[in-house]
């Protein structure tokens, strides 16, 4: 695979030369490579070659999809370090755009879940913050692939896969061709070398063939065209190895993979294109399903273009695209246009809008993993949103949608807008009838029936979408019926309960004492206490008695939420496993209260069963007749009660830095007495604990608390 490769300062600028004509903007990009190049002097590549080779090339590379000064000025300065130079020297828009790419750098990919949505999440900040950073990564991973030979064939596997399965994905969404096809393929060479050269192979061997065959169709279709007054210029080519490789993937045979052959026609007007292809279909046959109309329905990154494959020459099937060269370049270009077109006033605003409607897909994912989405969440959400082939569907006023493959008309009604996917009753797909989960394919006209008195969407539509759009805003729907409902009942509570106290309404909820109560428990508002007296939070008494009492310490109040929490204490036999014994009776021991990776053993009770005890408590020190061997059932997921005790300096903060701790370990704390002593506080605290383990991780966390003097396990 050849390709360019540049070695001076003047070749860059040359090169942009023939689209920028500022000559200020021309100085900042000479001046980033003469500040790149001082930084990087003595550094030298693997291969000896020096380092600013690479910032080099990714610029240049740059150039050739018309990207804006900035743009070109950040990708020489990227692999710096950040500091205030660079900002004081070219400004704060590039200082940005290299902070945002020294970001998505810094993260360290690994098979860990963790580490890819980390990474996800930087890759869609920077899409979100300036898509300028991306296009600058993809070009940088583009010239780190062309040179992928200098390094170890692990390291070049590891680099590859990733290609494939992150930035070749986002370069697609995006638009940019010119930059994904020469990504895949590096990739794949160095993915699955065995494959990609099988592919070469089977290609080479038809080689001459298929040159011949492209050449004799071009001839023909140029005489049509120039016959009918059109200026055209046709190219034609082989199908990408990577496109081949995924029609193989699909279990396609290489023979029977039928349109590998492609020629692509390009004209000044969309009437030329047009007049092109009903000549091209007057003198070849086409293929029935095989046409697609991308200009009078563009894709949602603005791709305009016409698709249709006909029987040509020697039996091969030909796929022909014809478009303007204007259309080509955003098919080229993508989003990256935007900055290209920025002299063309109403190009630009149209791919401005574009470049908005793309950039919202990402905006919410990011916005549904800050509000109701879990870590895994997230990660699927992107893998299936951005890191898969999508479709695009229609609605019936022609509006392209683009969803993730495998999505159902809720998720095509919550895209156009939320109150179409919150009132929606039922769909259309090309004038049928579906039920809800039916899986769009590329190309329907899809219709949303709603229903303005529709009281929202159903529980179940959760598992029926696919997009986080959908998956979020049916969870926000649900999570506010909730918390309306909860409201209401906290509400109904605290009415009762002054009505208990014979209270008046009109004393309590005078503007003072309200203002008073929400200080004195850090909440939000009068409704964020009603909410909490609803779920349980707090008790109404206990709000009541904030009222009748004067003060409150806010130890106090850790004390009350505690005593409030819901706490249900349960033995379960299959805890335990009894040699020998099914059906028995089996509780835990008040006196040494073990827990799961204790060491235990049976006390056989006359009548209640068998109490389990520590091996070491002092109750059954003396008792050897009634001992039975027991062990802890290992596929117990329960928590067990256990007393501890803690010995800290006078804090008014402690107890909330401990219920923190335990909240991390997944910890209840179940009961707290307080025991003050002049200069220190001790604490005699029961809490349910998972195992052993957890306890003592729990524990070393505690005793790292500024004020704890001394933590331990008691047994009574």
């Amino acid at each position: 695979m050849e390709y360019e490769e540049i070695t001076t300062k003047e070749e860059l600028i040359e090169s942009a030369k023939k689209y920028i004509t500022d000559e200020d903007e021309l100085n900042i990009i000479s001046k980033a490579f003469d500040y790149s190049i001082e930084k990087n002097t003595e550094n030298k590549r693997l291969d000896g070659s020096l380092e600013f080779l690479h910032p080099l090339n990714v610029a240049y590379i740059l150039t050739k999809i018309n990207i804006d000064y900035a743009t070109i000025s950040a990708s020489l300065l990227h692999e710096l370090d950040l500091n205030e130079d660079i900002e004081k020297e070219f400004g704060k828009e590039i200082y940005n755009i290299v902070s945002g790419v020294r970001k998505i750098n810094r993260v360290n990919i690994s098979a860990d879940s963790l580490y890819l949505i980390n990474y996800y999440k930087k890759i869609l900040v920077g899409l979100c913050e300036d898509v300028r950073v991306i296009i600058i990564k993809l070009a940088d991973r583009l010239e780190n692939t062309r040179n992928l030979w200098m390094l170890d064939e692990e390291t070049q596997k590891k680099e590859a896969k990733e290609t494939l399965e992150i930035l070749s994905p986002i370069s697609h969404h995006l638009g940019m061709n010119f930059l994904k096809q020469e990504l895949e393929d590096l990739s794949l060479r160095y993915y699955k070398p065995e494959i990609y050269y099988d592919i070469v192979k089977n290609l080479n061997n038809t080689k001459i063939e298929r040159d011949n065959s492209i050449l004799e169709m071009k001839e023909n279709i140029s005489n049509i065209l120039i016959e009918h007054s059109i200026k055209h210029e046709i190219k034609g080519r082989s199908k990408s190895i990577y496109s081949i490789y995924s029609k193989l993937e699909k279990g396609k045979r290489f023979k029977d993979i039928y349109d590998i052959l492609a020629l692509r026609v390009y004209v000044e007007t969309e009437a030329d294109c047009y007049l092109t292809l009903g000549l091209i279909h007057s003198k070849y046959k086409p293929l029935s399903n095989r046409f697609k109309d991308y200009i009078a329905m563009p894709k949602e990154n603005m791709y305009q273009s016409l698709h249709t494959t006909i029987f040509g020459v020697d039996g091969y099937l030909f796929e022909v695209q014809i478009r303007t060269y204007e259309m080509d370049k955003i098919a080229e270009y993508g989003i990256a246009s935007h900055w290209a077109y920025k002299e063309k006033k109403d190009a630009s605003v149209a791919l401005k809008n574009t470049v908005e409607q793309k950039l919202q897909l990402f905006r919410s994912i990011i916005e549904s993993s800050n509000e109701n989405m879990s870590n895994e969440e997230f990660k699927d959400s992107v893998e299936q949103e951005v890191l898969r082939d999508e479709i695009y569907v229609y609605t019936p006023k022609g509006d392209v949608i683009e969803l993730p493959l495998g999505s159902t008309p809720i998720d095509f009604a919550y895209r156009v807008h939320t109150d179409v996917g919150d009132k929606m009753i039922g769909a259309l797909v090309n004038d049928n009838i579906v039920p809800l989960n039916f899986e769009l394919k590329d190309g329907d006209i899809v219709k949303i029936n709603i229903n303005k008195n529709s009281t929202g969407p159903s529980k179940e539509w959760i598992n029926m979408v696919k997009t986080s759009q959908a998956k979020s805003r049916i969870k926000s729907f649900f999570t506010k019926i909730n918390r309306e409902e909860t409201i209401k009942k906290g509400e109904e509570l605290l009415n009762k309960e002054l009505k208990k106290n014979k209270i008046p309404n009109t004393i309590f909820f005078n503007e003072e004492n309200i203002n008073n109560l929400i200080k004195t428990l850090s909440e939000n508002s009068l409704e964020e206490i009603y909410y909490c007296i609803g779920n349980s939070k707090y008790s109404a008494s206990y709000i009541v008695g904030l009222y009748k009492k004067e003060t409150i310490t806010k130890e106090e109040i850790v004390l009350n939420k505690l005593s409030q929490a819901n706490v249900k204490k349960e033995t379960n036999k299959n805890d335990i496993i009894v040699a020998g014994i099914d059906e028995i009776k089996v509780s835990l021991a008040n006196c040494c209260k073990p827990i799961k990776g204790d060491e235990v053993i049976g006390y056989i009770t006359k009548g209640k069963g068998i109490t389990v005890h520590r091996v070491n408590c002092h109750n059954i020190s003396n008792i050897e007749e009634r001992l039975i061997e027991i062990e802890w059932n290992k596929e117990s997921q329960n928590k067990f009660p256990t007393n501890i005790m803690i010995t800290t300096e006078k804090s008014d903060n402690f107890l909330l830095d401990l219920i923190a701790k335990a909240s991390t370990y997944s910890i209840i704390i179940q009961y707290i007495q307080t025991i003050v002593n002049i200069d220190k506080n001790i604490y005699d605290i029961i809490i349910l604990v998972k195992d052993l383990e957890t306890l003592k991780k729990f524990m070393n966390d505690v005793s790292q608390i500024k004020q704890v003097n001394n933590i331990e396990r008691v047994i009574k």
